[in-house]
Parts: C-alpha cells; structure tokens; sequence
C-alpha cells in the first residue's frame, strides 16, 4: 500500500524556517523524504537550524531573505532553483503581527511592514512557485494563515486584515494554477512558539478556558498533520481551501 504522506524525491521551500511553527515543519517534511531549503531575515538563525536538520539526515539549503522585499524574494527562489532544481512545496510561513497601544498609534511604516510580511511576499513567491511548478508536474502551495483573518479581533487589524487577505489569494491562485497546483491555507490559532514568550500567559489561560475548547494554545508540531496532508499526494484533490487549525478557538 502507498504511502500518501510521502514527499521523496520533493523539494519544499519553507520561509520563516528556522523557528517555530516553520521549524516544526521542515523536521517533519525531511522525515518524509523532502530535500529543503529554509529561508528567514536573520541567517544565523537560519544556519543553526539547518545544522540541526542535516544532524538529522536531512539534506538542506538556508537562506536569509527578508520577504517583504520582492528582490530578495525573487534570490530566494533563484538560489533554491540553482541548489535543487525544483521546487515542489512551498510554504508561505513567514509573518508578524507586532504590538501597538492603540490604533491610532499605528505608523504608516509598521501597517506597510505588516502588508509586506504577511501579503506582498506571499504574492511574489507564490507567482514564482506557481509558475514554476505548471511547467512541471505540478507541486503545492501551503500558506500560514490565522483565525485573525476570519475572526478579527482588537490588537491584530493590520495583522488580520493582511491574512484575510491571503486567504483571498489562496483561492485565487488555486484557480490561477489549476489542475496542475493546489494551493491551500492552514488558518493557525494560538500557538506556543517564540512569539508566544511575550505574552501574559495566566491571562491566556483564563481566556483559553472559555474560548478554546481544548482549552490550551498549540504547540509547533501539532501544525505538522495539516501542513503534511497539503504538502502531500494525501491532498490531491483538495485546492482553495482554508484549513483552521486553532483549538476549536472561537471569540467570545
């Protein structure tokens, strides 16, 4: 019996790779057969977790690349190209939703840096990918979404607006590069990763215990089954489609 999680022979591409949810997931692809290439801003991050994957066994390429910036984007996708090949799986996992008092507080160049991570980047790398992979065989394209882009909630507007946003762009591309490439979201609730040391965790949990069924915030390898199932053959007749994966997390 085939093995409909199994990514041999695959190259994924995983921005924000070097830390949480995007770290979680490369270990996980690599363990499946991927070869990987990891990018983020800050190479030293990038390096130190490649190291660890290669540890592993995993055959890996890191790149810094700041991806609200379509020329370093556009390096990104050469270089994995002149490395690997191909590109079968992309993640979109690179993103950021920083603190503000109040919303009048909200500079023009942190709304432009939030549109930029989260959306602008996510554009240019998918047109890349998605032209790439109709050319070939085909290939996924997974985009880190939040339940800030369905339930908008005080302190995250720029930040839930850019996600809403690539939700739309989800399912616009799907019909851009179908048959040949999927392109799916997965909408991440609250989940225990470096972001996650700034906040006031006795007021999560209290909020938690009435809007999460499970009651608790996720932790970096639960995304992996989501992630796994659209990166792979599992999820070949599944495109333009928003996945939550958040606990059950409703507001209330």
């Amino acid at each position: 019996m085939s093995d409909h999680f199994d990514l041999t022979g695959k190259v994924a591409l995983i921005t924000g790779g070097s830390r949480g949810l995007g770290r979680a997931m490369a270990f996980a692809f690599a363990q499946r057969g991927a070869r990987l290439a990891i990018a983020s801003r800050k190479i030293e991050q990038v390096e130190e977790t490649a190291a660890e994957l290669r540890a592993a066994g995993a055959e890996v390429l890191g790149l810094p690349c700041h991806v609200a910036d379509w020329d370093q984007c556009d390096a990104l996708f050469d270089g994995v190209l002149a490395h690997h090949g191909q590109v079968d799986i992309l993640v979109n996992n690179a993103g950021m939703s920083p603190l503000y008092p109040d919303l009048e507080s909200v500079s023009e160049a942190l709304f432009d840096k939030v549109i930029g991570v989260n959306l602008k980047g996510p554009f240019r790398l998918m047109a890349r990918a998605g032209t790439h992979m109709a050319s070939r065989d085909g290939g996924s394209i997974i985009n880190i979404s939040s339940i800030a882009s369905l339930q908008p909630s005080p302190h995250a507007e720029p930040y839930g607006a850019a996600k809403a946003g690539l939700n739309a762009l989800t399912e616009s591309f799907a019909w851009a590069f179908g048959p040949k490439v999927r392109v799916n979201a997965i909408a991440a609730g609250p989940f225990l990763t470096d972001i996650s040391k700034a906040w006031d965790m006795e007021a999560f949990s209290q909020r938690a215990a009435s809007t999460i069924p499970l009651q608790r915030g996720g932790e970096p390898e639960e995304i992996v089954g989501a992630a796994l199932y659209f990166a792979s053959p599992a999820s070949s007749y599944t495109t333009g489609t928003v996945l939550r994966v958040d606990g059950g997390s409703r507001t209330g």
